[in-house]
Order: structure tokens, then sequence, then C-alpha cells
């Protein structure tokens, strides 16, 4: 018996623990249903507060996302600084431009299999933002190549990271 109440209060920390938290708030940002390529999610974890960062084309993603995380068992405050990007015809052009530009080349197109591709296009007043992880530095920099070809397109800014 005195096992069993032992191991209870470890069982009760395990469900507090902030690696946990981590893992089930980035499972539930990746699996919302209209978060796509043109947006961009991120968070940090302090305890038992998540901060939601990044930007969307949607508002009904930044509200989906503050929905989900703050039905993570051990979260307490959900504080959402998630930016909804404006609505432009415009950007809207640059988006699919630098879409078709980046996912064209033939050493990128690997990265679109997935259901959400690693690089992430943001568009904010015609300028490109690249968001994402790719596997090594030659990736980072076609990508950044490509999206400076995008006609239309002010600025590029490369933040794609490389995996370690």
């Amino acid at each position: 018996m005195k096992t069993l109440l032992l191991l209870l209060p470890m069982t009760a920390l395990l469900a507090q623990s902030p690696e946990r938290i981590t893992r089930e708030v980035h499972h539930e940002l990746v699996m919302l249903p209209y978060y796509d390529v043109f947006d961009n999610l991120a968070f940090q974890v302090d305890g038992s507060k998540v901060t939601l960062l990044g930007q969307v084309t949607r508002p009904t993603v930044k509200s989906d996302a503050e929905n989900v995380i703050k039905k993570i068992e051990g979260v307490t405050t959900v504080e959402n600084q998630i930016e909804v990007l404006p609505l432009s015809p415009s950007d809207d052009r640059i988006r699919l431009a630098a879409y078709r530009a980046i996912y064209s080349k033939a050493p990128l197109q690997r990265y679109q299999l997935s259901a959400v591709p690693p690089i992430h296009i943001i568009v904010k007043n015609g300028n490109i933002t690249l968001e994402g992880v790719v596997a090594n530095e030659g990736d980072k920099n076609l990508a950044e190549i490509a999206a400076k070809g995008v006609h239309g397109a002010f600025k590029v800014d490369n933040n794609l990271r490389v995996e370690e």
C-alpha cells in the first residue's frame, strides 16, 4: 500500500512536467484543421503558462489554437499573442507565387510532402518571411533565392533554421 501512495504523487508531478506540456502543445498546434503553410505558430511554456506566438491568415486559427491549449492538463494560463495577418489580395497573390517558386525547386519538393510543409511562407504588406526548419544550409539558401524572385515582394527575411 505504501508503494502505491508514493507513486501517486510522482504521477501527478509527471502530468505537470514542462516537457509533457511542450509535447502536447506542439501536437495540438500541428493538428489544427486550418493550420497551413501560410501560417506560423510558435509557443513558450513557462511552468503551467503557455504563450502562443506567430502569425496566421485566418482569425479562426488563432482562436482554435487558444481553445485547444486551454484543454491540456496542467495548463492554467494561455496568453495568445498570435497576430492575424491583414486581408490583402496582393499578399494572397505573393503567398501563392512564393509557394510555387519555393516548392517547384527539385531539392525543396520533398518538404511539400508533409501535411503541413516545414517551410512556412508569411506575407505581410508585401514582405515575405520564411519560417521553419530545413535539412541543410543549401536548402535554406535555395528557398531564400526562390522567394526573392517573386514579383511584387518588397523584402525577404529568411528565418529558416537548419536541422542539427
